[in-house]
């Protein structure tokens, strides 16, 4: 059925709410009220195309669970002209605020970057408002997200000397597959609303590096077209072709894992999986934080902006709030369980990572359950208020779990900015650190380049900090090369915890 732009253009309310996207003609009125990121982001594109919105945000296979019906027919492609002047008439959704829209200043040269965190400082002159709150947002008043940035200078080196370290070597292993450092890019939903080339230029960056990348499924672009994208990249790079960002050296070649938010409906989920295992992804993390989201508090701000922007005020007050303030988040099932990775382990069949491991007891239970590995990680600080670190959580199963430790292989996230701290991780029993803003930000200021940049940076700063320490390779960074009392001290013990 070919529906005409009038006819779109007509329906621009709370009441009847028709958008756009790859010509296709939406009716999103019964998902108003459970979209994530509230109903004034429908209403704003209601009655036009959203298809350029829309790949900002969402790969097209979030179309799939809108509810069922709402697909309504195809735009008459002789009206995408006209659709977008009736869009602009005086009855049509207003455009964004310019507290809404990017600056025009521009990053400052890439040169200019020497330290991990430049990269946020440059993105500002280039990202959306928006762009920047969601990246930098965190659970209710923070303290999660500021636990991760200062729980790695409370760990401290004990450098020895004269061993000598000439020849250094940082190389390490990922399940099999060498990696010429031991930390990766950390799965980051929506990297379309930091590039416009979104994944695919992500990773092409990262293969130029020969760096390791998660990939989320709440990815702006399909998983076989980024998987295709490393692949084309990596073959541009064994025939010696220069790319335009990109220098010849000798990586071994990039890996891709895949970060898995389980479906409600477990067919679905499968389906995913396969997905994933046919387009080469060598891992599955499987996301077991997200039974319901935190409450990220500047995206609650920006959803009421945005809905009294647009004359929606019981909308406005009812962000975050409401019947659906505690209910889980859209499509991720809030009753996943220990059982079901049963399933999931067949429907993989590889490697397998629990993603936001915070005790050591959960260690103890991934391992029984035949896991290969866990991530401790509390979502970037966006999850639960006051979860614990990283680090904390390694050293608590360093202490009541040490069966764990050489049986599964640890991972570690959140608050990185400095290479040096990767080695202490490693010296804790890691076998990995992630690194998630960073990488958004130098995605956003300088495209693949800035990626390239980012590994560079921290490479640079890891190697330095293994020469100062006095270690030639990971083998060697070992508990005694780090000092890490300060957070032993305010770590849960259960003998002196019991109230």
């Amino acid at each position: 059925m070919l529906l005409n732009a009038a006819e779109v253009a007509k329906h621009n309310t709370t009441s009847s709410c028709w958008i756009v996207i790859n010509s296709k003609v939406y009716d999103v009125t019964p998902y108003l009220e459970q979209h994530p990121g509230g109903a004034a982001i429908l209403i704003r594109q209601s009655g036009r195309d959203a298809t350029a919105e829309f790949r900002k945000v969402h790969s097209p296979d979030v179309l799939q669970y809108l509810p069922k019906g709402s697909v309504l027919g195809e735009l008459d492609p002789a009206a995408l002209a006209s659709l977008a002047t009736i869009s602009a008439s005086p009855n049509a959704a207003p455009s964004p605020t310019p507290s809404a829209s990017a600056t025009v200043n521009g990053p400052p040269h890439i040169a200019h970057i020497v330290t991990a965190t430049d990269f946020e400082t440059a993105a500002k002159g280039v990202l959306s408002h928006n762009a920047l709150s969601y990246v930098s947002s965190s659970a209710n008043s923070g303290l999660s997200l500021q636990g991760n940035l200062s729980s790695w200078s409370r760990i401290s080196f004990r450098p020895r000397v004269l061993r000598g370290v000439r020849d250094v070597t940082p190389r390490s292993k990922i399940f099999g597959h060498d990696t010429p450092f031991p930390f990766y890019a950390s799965a980051m939903g929506q990297l379309g609303r930091s590039h416009p080339g979104g994944e695919t230029e992500f990773v092409r960056g990262l293969a130029r590096r020969g760096a390791h990348g998660m990939i989320s499924t709440v990815s702006t672009q399909p998983l076989e077209d980024i998987a295709e994208a490393l692949k084309d990249e990596q073959a541009k790079l064994a025939s010696g072709e220069k790319s335009a960002q990109g220098q010849i050296d000798e990586f071994p070649p990039s890996r891709l894992h895949f970060q898995l938010y389980v479906h409600v409906d477990q067919s679905a989920t499968i389906a995913i999986i396969k997905r994933a295992k046919a387009a080469g992804y060598k891992s599955l993390w499987v996301t077991v934080d997200t039974a319901v989201l935190g409450k990220r508090v500047s995206d609650r701000r920006i959803q009421a902006q945005e809905a009294l922007e647009l004359g929606l005020e019981q909308a406005a007050e009812q962000a975050g709030f409401g019947r659906r303030s505690h209910a889980p988040a859209s499509h991720i099932q809030p009753a996943l369980s220990w059982a079901d990775l049963a399933w999931i382990k067949e429907a993989w069949g590889g490697p397998l990572v629990l993603k936001g491991v915070q005790c050591a007891e959960d260690a103890k239970l991934a391992l029984e359950h035949g896991c290969e590995g866990i991530l401790l990680s509390n979502h970037g600080g966006r999850q639960a208020h006051t979860a614990p670190d990283a680090l904390t959580t390694l050293l608590e199963i360093r202490t009541y779990a040490p069966e764990v430790l050489g049986k599964l292989d640890i991972f570690v996230d959140g608050g990185l900015r400095d290479g040096a701290d990767v080695l202490k991780a490693i010296c804790l029993g890691a076998t990995a650190v992630g690194v998630g803003r960073p990488f958004f930000y130098a995605l956003g200021a300088y495209g693949g380049k800035g990626v390239e940049r980012c590994v560079d940076i921290l490479t640079e700063e890891l190697v330095s900090a293994m020469r100062l320490i006095g270690v030639t390779s990971l083998d060697e960074a070992q508990p005694d090369r780090v000092n890490a009392s300060r957070l032993l001290n305010e770590m849960w013990r259960p003998e002196k915890s019991r109230l």
